[in-house]
Protein backbone atom coordinates (compact mmCIF):
# COMPACT_ATOMS: atom_id res chain seq x y z
CA UNK A 1 0.00 0.00 0.00
CA UNK A 2 1.53 3.57 -1.02
CA UNK A 3 2.48 5.26 1.74
CA UNK A 4 -0.36 8.57 2.88
CA UNK A 5 2.38 10.72 2.72
CA UNK A 6 2.89 10.28 -1.41
CA UNK A 7 -0.86 10.27 -1.38
CA UNK A 8 -0.92 13.70 0.11
CA UNK A 9 2.05 14.89 -1.87
CA UNK A 10 0.26 13.81 -5.06
CA UNK A 11 -3.00 15.86 -4.09
CA UNK A 12 -4.80 12.88 -3.62
CA UNK A 13 -5.85 13.50 0.00
CA UNK A 14 -6.26 16.46 2.14
CA UNK A 15 -4.36 15.45 5.51
CA UNK A 16 -2.86 12.65 6.83
CA UNK A 17 -4.91 10.02 9.27
CA UNK A 18 -4.57 7.42 11.96
CA UNK A 19 -3.29 4.97 8.66
CA UNK A 20 -0.30 7.26 9.25
CA UNK A 21 0.06 7.71 13.23
CA UNK A 22 -1.70 4.49 14.54
CA UNK A 23 -2.73 5.78 18.20
CA UNK A 24 -2.74 4.08 20.99
CA UNK A 25 -6.70 2.87 21.05
CA UNK A 26 -6.70 4.15 25.14
CA UNK A 27 -6.74 7.60 23.56
CA UNK A 28 -10.64 7.20 23.10
CA UNK A 29 -10.57 5.84 27.02
CA UNK A 30 -9.64 8.79 27.99
CA UNK A 31 -6.44 7.49 29.44
CA UNK A 32 -3.96 10.18 28.21
CA UNK A 33 -6.25 13.13 28.87
CA UNK A 34 -6.92 14.97 32.49
CA UNK A 35 -9.05 13.57 34.35
CA UNK A 36 -10.53 17.08 34.53
CA UNK A 37 -11.43 17.17 31.12
CA UNK A 38 -13.08 13.69 32.04
CA UNK A 39 -15.11 14.92 34.30
CA UNK A 40 -16.46 18.13 32.42
CA UNK A 41 -17.50 15.48 29.47
CA UNK A 42 -19.51 14.27 31.91
CA UNK A 43 -21.13 17.02 33.41
CA UNK A 44 -21.49 18.74 29.76
CA UNK A 45 -23.34 15.56 28.54
CA UNK A 46 -25.79 15.14 31.58
CA UNK A 47 -26.54 19.35 31.49
CA UNK A 48 -24.74 20.97 28.76
CA UNK A 49 -25.55 18.36 25.87
CA UNK A 50 -26.70 21.23 23.51
CA UNK A 51 -24.59 23.50 23.98
CA UNK A 52 -22.14 24.30 20.69
CA UNK A 53 -18.58 25.60 21.94
CA UNK A 54 -15.67 26.81 19.36
CA UNK A 55 -12.12 26.53 21.02
CA UNK A 56 -9.22 27.56 19.28
CA UNK A 57 -5.97 26.95 19.45
CA UNK A 58 -3.05 29.20 19.53
CA UNK A 59 1.21 29.92 20.99
CA UNK A 60 2.81 33.22 21.33
CA UNK A 61 6.07 32.27 19.37
CA UNK A 62 7.27 33.06 15.67
CA UNK A 63 7.51 29.24 14.42
CA UNK A 64 6.75 27.04 11.98
CA UNK A 65 3.54 24.75 12.62
CA UNK A 66 3.58 21.00 12.61
CA UNK A 67 1.03 18.40 14.37
CA UNK A 68 -1.93 20.03 12.56
CA UNK A 69 -2.75 16.65 10.56
CA UNK A 70 -1.83 14.68 13.84
CA UNK A 71 -4.17 16.78 16.02
CA UNK A 72 -7.01 16.14 13.20
CA UNK A 73 -6.56 12.30 13.32
CA UNK A 74 -7.02 12.44 16.59
CA UNK A 75 -10.64 14.32 16.51
CA UNK A 76 -11.15 12.35 13.56
CA UNK A 77 -10.44 9.13 15.26
CA UNK A 78 -11.87 9.71 18.75
CA UNK A 79 -13.91 12.32 18.99
CA UNK A 80 -18.01 11.62 19.08
CA UNK A 81 -19.88 11.86 15.82
CA UNK A 82 -16.42 13.54 14.18
CA UNK A 83 -18.69 13.93 11.13
CA UNK A 84 -20.28 17.15 12.68
CA UNK A 85 -17.50 18.81 13.89
CA UNK A 86 -16.56 21.76 12.17
CA UNK A 87 -13.02 22.33 12.17
CA UNK A 88 -10.60 25.17 10.85
CA UNK A 89 -6.64 24.64 10.56
CA UNK A 90 -3.66 25.73 9.02
CA UNK A 91 -0.97 23.19 7.12
CA UNK A 92 2.11 21.63 8.46
CA UNK A 93 4.97 23.22 7.45
CA UNK A 94 3.15 26.88 7.52
CA UNK A 95 4.99 29.99 9.75
CA UNK A 96 2.97 31.17 12.20
CA UNK A 97 2.56 34.48 14.34
CA UNK A 98 2.70 35.10 17.92
CA UNK A 99 -1.29 34.84 19.00
CA UNK A 100 -2.41 33.74 15.81
CA UNK A 101 -5.14 31.23 15.76
CA UNK A 102 -4.42 28.36 13.89
CA UNK A 103 -7.01 25.79 14.68
CA UNK A 104 -10.90 25.73 15.47
CA UNK A 105 -12.96 22.87 16.65
CA UNK A 106 -16.83 23.80 16.96
CA UNK A 107 -19.39 21.32 18.33
CA UNK A 108 -21.12 20.11 21.75
CA UNK A 109 -18.30 20.08 24.75
CA UNK A 110 -18.62 16.73 25.45
CA UNK A 111 -17.82 15.32 21.94
CA UNK A 112 -14.19 16.65 21.79
CA UNK A 113 -13.15 18.72 24.72
CA UNK A 114 -11.67 16.19 26.44
CA UNK A 115 -8.99 15.49 23.81
CA UNK A 116 -8.16 19.57 24.32
CA UNK A 117 -4.96 18.56 26.23
CA UNK A 118 -3.83 16.33 24.23
CA UNK A 119 -3.68 18.69 20.82
CA UNK A 120 -1.80 20.92 22.80
CA UNK A 121 0.82 18.83 23.73
CA UNK A 122 0.60 16.83 19.49
CA UNK A 123 1.37 20.57 18.57
CA UNK A 124 3.58 21.91 21.28
CA UNK A 125 6.17 18.83 20.04
CA UNK A 126 5.72 18.94 16.73
CA UNK A 127 6.06 22.52 16.35
CA UNK A 128 8.74 23.00 18.31
CA UNK A 129 10.90 20.16 16.24
CA UNK A 130 10.24 21.51 13.15
CA UNK A 131 10.64 24.93 14.36
CA UNK A 132 14.47 24.13 15.34
CA UNK A 133 15.14 22.18 12.37
CA UNK A 134 14.15 24.91 9.94
CA UNK A 135 16.14 27.29 12.22
CA UNK A 136 19.64 24.90 11.95
CA UNK A 137 18.47 24.14 8.10
CA UNK A 138 18.49 27.82 7.22
CA UNK A 139 21.75 28.48 9.52
CA UNK A 140 23.35 25.65 7.40
CA UNK A 141 22.71 27.35 4.26
CA UNK A 142 23.05 24.91 1.25
CA UNK A 143 24.48 22.04 3.63
CA UNK A 144 23.45 19.21 4.47
CA UNK A 145 22.18 18.35 7.48
CA UNK A 146 21.66 15.13 9.43
CA UNK A 147 18.76 14.68 11.97
CA UNK A 148 20.75 12.05 14.77
CA UNK A 149 18.23 12.97 17.51
CA UNK A 150 18.18 8.49 18.39
CA UNK A 151 19.72 8.99 21.89
CA UNK A 152 18.09 12.07 22.82
CA UNK A 153 14.76 11.23 24.05
CA UNK A 154 12.54 8.09 24.46
CA UNK A 155 12.65 6.30 21.20
CA UNK A 156 8.61 6.10 20.80
CA UNK A 157 8.91 9.74 20.15
CA UNK A 158 11.34 8.98 16.81
CA UNK A 159 8.05 9.07 14.16
CA UNK A 160 6.89 11.62 15.02
CA UNK A 161 10.02 13.58 15.62
CA UNK A 162 11.29 12.73 12.54
CA UNK A 163 7.65 14.09 10.43
CA UNK A 164 8.51 17.02 12.11
CA UNK A 165 11.92 17.02 11.75
CA UNK A 166 11.20 16.40 7.55
CA UNK A 167 8.47 19.84 7.79
CA UNK A 168 10.92 21.75 9.18
CA UNK A 169 13.00 20.65 6.11
CA UNK A 170 15.40 18.14 7.11
CA UNK A 171 15.43 14.87 5.22
CA UNK A 172 18.50 13.03 6.18
CA UNK A 173 17.79 11.18 9.69
CA UNK A 174 19.44 8.36 11.80
CA UNK A 175 16.49 5.61 12.07
CA UNK A 176 14.23 3.91 10.37
CA UNK A 177 11.44 4.93 12.86
CA UNK A 178 12.23 8.93 12.12
CA UNK A 179 11.10 8.05 8.54
CA UNK A 180 8.58 5.89 8.89
CA UNK A 181 5.53 8.62 8.42
CA UNK A 182 6.74 10.19 5.04
CA UNK A 183 8.62 7.15 3.43
CA UNK A 184 12.28 6.74 3.46
CA UNK A 185 15.45 5.18 5.66
CA UNK A 186 17.41 5.52 7.99
CA UNK A 187 21.02 6.10 6.65
CA UNK A 188 24.77 6.31 9.00
CA UNK A 189 27.98 4.02 8.87
CA UNK A 190 29.95 3.98 11.75
CA UNK A 191 30.01 3.80 15.45
CA UNK A 192 32.62 4.21 18.04
CA UNK A 193 31.91 0.88 18.98
CA UNK A 194 32.72 -0.95 15.80
CA UNK A 195 36.41 0.67 16.29
CA UNK A 196 36.60 -0.39 19.16
CA UNK A 197 35.41 -3.80 18.07
CA UNK A 198 38.54 -3.88 15.70
CA UNK A 199 41.00 -2.39 18.64
CA UNK A 200 40.96 0.98 17.96
CA UNK A 201 42.05 0.34 14.46
CA UNK A 202 40.14 3.07 11.39
CA UNK A 203 40.95 1.57 9.09
CA UNK A 204 40.44 -2.35 9.23
CA UNK A 205 37.09 -1.09 10.90
CA UNK A 206 36.69 0.76 7.48
CA UNK A 207 37.91 -1.92 5.47
CA UNK A 208 35.09 -4.33 6.88
CA UNK A 209 32.26 -2.07 6.36
CA UNK A 210 33.06 -1.33 3.32
CA UNK A 211 33.29 -5.31 2.15
CA UNK A 212 29.86 -5.69 3.86
CA UNK A 213 28.17 -2.69 2.72
CA UNK A 214 30.08 -1.34 -0.59
CA UNK A 215 27.02 -0.21 -2.05
CA UNK A 216 26.94 2.28 0.93
CA UNK A 217 28.92 5.65 1.33
CA UNK A 218 31.15 5.64 3.94
CA UNK A 219 31.70 8.04 6.22
CA UNK A 220 34.52 7.13 8.74
CA UNK A 221 34.23 8.37 12.23
CA UNK A 222 37.88 9.81 12.75
CA UNK A 223 37.93 11.03 16.44
CA UNK A 224 38.36 7.65 17.96
CA UNK A 225 41.65 8.01 18.75
CA UNK A 226 41.45 11.90 19.18
CA UNK A 227 43.87 12.10 16.24
CA UNK A 228 41.39 13.24 13.94
CA UNK A 229 43.66 14.51 11.04
CA UNK A 230 46.04 11.42 11.41
CA UNK A 231 43.72 8.93 10.90
CA UNK A 232 41.50 10.69 8.99
CA UNK A 233 44.49 10.70 6.29
CA UNK A 234 44.97 6.92 7.25
CA UNK A 235 41.70 6.23 5.94
CA UNK A 236 41.86 8.13 2.88
CA UNK A 237 45.28 6.21 1.87
CA UNK A 238 43.97 3.29 2.37
CA UNK A 239 40.47 3.45 0.45
CA UNK A 240 40.96 5.91 -1.61
CA UNK A 241 38.05 7.01 -3.87
CA UNK A 242 35.72 4.55 -1.99
CA UNK A 243 35.69 6.72 1.05
CA UNK A 244 33.11 9.35 0.71
CA UNK A 245 33.59 11.67 4.21
CA UNK A 246 35.30 11.75 7.06
CA UNK A 247 33.00 12.40 10.29
CA UNK A 248 34.50 14.52 13.16
CA UNK A 249 32.62 13.98 16.83
CA UNK A 250 35.55 15.24 19.23
CA UNK A 251 33.70 15.36 23.02
CA UNK A 252 33.94 19.06 24.02
CA UNK A 253 35.91 17.40 27.22
CA UNK A 254 38.78 16.21 24.59
CA UNK A 255 41.32 18.92 23.04
CA UNK A 256 42.69 16.90 19.41
CA UNK A 257 46.18 15.88 19.22
CA UNK A 258 47.03 18.11 16.81
CA UNK A 259 46.98 21.04 18.96
CA UNK A 260 49.48 19.49 20.95
CA UNK A 261 52.06 19.14 17.71
CA UNK A 262 50.59 22.96 16.53
CA UNK A 263 50.65 25.10 20.47
CA UNK A 264 51.29 28.10 17.96
CA UNK A 265 48.09 28.54 17.34
CA UNK A 266 46.74 28.24 21.12
CA UNK A 267 45.02 30.80 23.49
CA UNK A 268 42.87 32.69 20.87
CA UNK A 269 40.06 30.05 21.10
CA UNK A 270 38.72 27.41 23.05
CA UNK A 271 40.29 23.95 21.47
CA UNK A 272 38.45 21.67 23.13
CA UNK A 273 35.48 19.16 21.17
CA UNK A 274 34.74 20.01 16.93
CA UNK A 275 36.13 23.73 16.50
CA UNK A 276 36.57 25.90 13.50
CA UNK A 277 40.79 25.68 13.57
CA UNK A 278 40.59 22.06 13.66
CA UNK A 279 38.31 21.19 10.58
CA UNK A 280 40.03 23.91 8.67
CA UNK A 281 43.28 21.84 9.92
CA UNK A 282 41.70 18.81 8.19
CA UNK A 283 40.61 20.48 5.24
CA UNK A 284 44.41 21.45 4.24
CA UNK A 285 45.91 17.98 5.27
CA UNK A 286 43.43 15.94 3.24
CA UNK A 287 43.83 18.74 -0.15
CA UNK A 288 47.40 18.44 0.48
CA UNK A 289 47.26 14.76 -0.49
CA UNK A 290 44.62 14.90 -3.31
CA UNK A 291 41.74 14.11 -0.95
CA UNK A 292 39.82 16.74 -1.97
CA UNK A 293 36.67 15.16 -2.55
CA UNK A 294 36.17 13.73 0.51
CA UNK A 295 34.05 15.47 2.37
CA UNK A 296 33.80 16.43 6.13
CA UNK A 297 31.00 15.75 8.48
CA UNK A 298 30.85 16.77 11.92
CA UNK A 299 28.36 16.51 15.13
CA UNK A 300 28.57 16.25 18.90
CA UNK A 301 27.19 19.43 20.47
CA UNK A 302 25.74 21.21 17.31
CA UNK A 303 23.59 24.05 17.56
CA UNK A 304 21.64 26.57 15.79
CA UNK A 305 24.12 29.57 16.77
CA UNK A 306 27.45 27.27 16.52
CA UNK A 307 26.73 26.80 13.19
CA UNK A 308 25.86 30.04 12.40
CA UNK A 309 29.36 30.63 13.96
CA UNK A 310 30.91 27.53 11.46
CA UNK A 311 29.92 29.33 8.75
CA UNK A 312 30.45 32.89 9.41
CA UNK A 313 34.05 31.78 10.13
CA UNK A 314 33.84 29.74 6.63
CA UNK A 315 34.36 26.28 8.26
CA UNK A 316 35.02 23.72 5.33
CA UNK A 317 32.48 21.37 6.53
CA UNK A 318 30.06 19.71 4.15
CA UNK A 319 26.99 18.27 6.40
CA UNK A 320 26.23 18.97 9.99
CA UNK A 321 24.96 16.27 12.38
CA UNK A 322 22.62 17.59 15.01
CA UNK A 323 20.95 16.00 17.63
CA UNK A 324 19.70 17.16 21.27
CA UNK A 325 18.95 21.03 20.07
CA UNK A 326 16.20 19.74 17.86
CA UNK A 327 14.25 17.89 20.52
CA UNK A 328 13.62 20.60 23.20
CA UNK A 329 9.89 21.36 24.00
CA UNK A 330 9.82 25.29 23.82
CA UNK A 331 7.00 26.12 22.19
CA UNK A 332 3.93 25.85 23.89
CA UNK A 333 0.22 25.73 22.66
CA UNK A 334 -3.25 26.25 24.61
CA UNK A 335 -6.59 25.30 23.85
CA UNK A 336 -9.44 27.97 24.77
CA UNK A 337 -13.07 27.90 24.32
CA UNK A 338 -13.69 31.06 22.97
CA UNK A 339 -17.69 30.99 22.05
CA UNK A 340 -20.64 29.89 23.52
CA UNK A 341 -23.16 29.08 20.51
CA UNK A 342 -21.72 31.56 18.31
CA UNK A 343 -21.56 34.22 21.07
CA UNK A 344 -18.06 35.39 22.66
CA UNK A 345 -17.69 33.68 26.06
CA UNK A 346 -14.24 32.66 27.49
CA UNK A 347 -12.25 33.75 30.27
CA UNK A 348 -10.79 36.98 31.14
CA UNK A 349 -7.75 37.73 28.81
CA UNK A 350 -8.73 35.35 26.08
CA UNK A 351 -10.99 36.37 22.96
CA UNK A 352 -12.24 34.68 19.58
CA UNK A 353 -9.32 35.41 17.07
CA UNK A 354 -10.42 34.93 13.73
CA UNK A 355 -7.68 33.85 10.92
CA UNK A 356 -8.59 34.14 7.35
CA UNK A 357 -5.72 31.73 6.35
CA UNK A 358 -7.51 28.93 8.10
CA UNK A 359 -8.61 26.51 5.86
CA UNK A 360 -12.34 23.84 6.38
CA UNK A 361 -11.28 20.74 7.27
CA UNK A 362 -13.52 17.52 5.35
CA UNK A 363 -14.29 14.65 7.84
CA UNK A 364 -11.90 12.20 6.46
CA UNK A 365 -11.79 8.24 7.47
CA UNK A 366 -8.82 6.32 8.42
CA UNK A 367 -7.82 4.74 4.99
CA UNK A 368 -10.00 7.15 2.81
Amino acid sequence: MRKEIDRKLNGEIKRLSNETFKFDTRVGDGWYSAVYFLKTREIAEKYKKDQIVTMQFFQKKHAILCGIDEAIAILHTFAKNPENLEITALEDGDPIEPFETVLTITGPHHTFGSLEGIIDGILGRRTSVATHVHDVVKAAGEKRVIFMGDRDDHFSNQAGDGYAAYIGGMKAQATHAMNEWWGEEGLGTMPHALIQLFGGDLVEASLAYRETFPDDDLIALVDYNNDVIGDSLKVARALGGDLKGVRVDTSKTMVDQYFFKHQDVLGRFDPRGVNVTLIKALREALDAEGFQEVQIVVSGGFTKDKIKMFEEEDAPVDVYGVGSSLLKVDIGFTGDNVLLNGKDEAKEGRVYRPNPRLQPVSYQKEGE
